[in-house]
């Protein structure tokens, strides 16, 4: 399947497509750091996302197209394409990210775009969207999905970190995003299935800071030295999964 574009690409040597222009930039360096990205690698690697892969997978079932917008280092991508044997593709604005993605994951397609601007594949590519904790871009994700197709989104849970929110962030709120995303995807999909995935794990100093370091960018001196005086501890790593399907 070929990105479409309407302006000149790159092609990386670790074989990612670059299709970022200047005026996708909102900075120099957008999306994803190095550091967050080498550290969500090493938490994942670590099997600390493994209870909510089982559900995604049940819920993306007979697939054979796939695109994970914001698919950062491709983790998540990747096993979804082993379980169901689809053709995979994931975008990202990070470059860090998806070049990281590249040299590991080489039977899955990447490319970097500002997909909050423009997804770039052409219509109804996909008979399987996801967004797994990434930005939503719901006119670009009904666009590319077939008709019929399915749209998988994963969100943080309400309680998501909230022992190490309120140790280091010094904020525990519960946040539902929900309804909010439910409003969002009205009118283009209609929901088939919501299910919250909840655990409570237990995660040593060095799973804690990458935890931080991934989900949380320029913690602030205070945060840091909160971080640097916690052990282990049990946490809460939660996701609401949204199942829809393309109307």
């Amino acid at each position: 399947m070929i990105c479409t574009n309407k302006h000149s690409f790159d092609i990386a040597r670790s074989g990612y497509c670059n299709l970022l222009q200047p005026q996708d930039r909102r900075s120099k360096e957008p999306g994803d750091s190095r550091d967050a990205v080498a550290a969500r690698r090493q938490f994942l690697d670590a099997g600390h996302g493994a209870h909510f892969v089982t559900p995604m997978i049940e819920m993306t079932d007979g697939a054979q197209r796939i695109l994970d917008v914001g698919c950062g280092e491709g983790h998540h991508l990747d096993a979804l394409r082993v379980a169901t044997n689809a053709e995979a593709h994931g975008v990202d604005i990070s470059t860090p990210a998806i070049d990281l993605a590249a040299r590991r994951y080489r039977d899955c397609f990447f490319v970097i775009a500002n997909a909050d601007r423009f997804v770039p594949y052409a219509d109804a590519s996909f008979d399987l969207i996801t967004s797994i904790t990434s930005r939503l871009n719901a006119s670009e994700f009904r666009r590319v999905v077939a008709a019929g197709g399915r749209l998988l989104i994963a969100l943080p849970g309400p309680d998501d970190l909230i022992e190490l929110r309120a140790a280091i962030l010094g904020e525990g709120k519960v946040i539902d995003r929900v309804d909010r995303t439910l409003e969002t995807f009205r009118g283009g999909f209609e929901l088939l299935r919501n299910e919250r995935v909840r655990v409570t794990a237990q995660l040593d100093r060095d799973a804690i800071e990458q935890v931080m370091t991934s989900s949380y960018r320029g913690l602030r001196t205070r945060e840091r030295e909160r971080l640097a005086e916690i052990g282990a501890m049990q946490v809460t790593l939660a996701r609401d999964l949204l199942l829809f399907r393309a109307i």
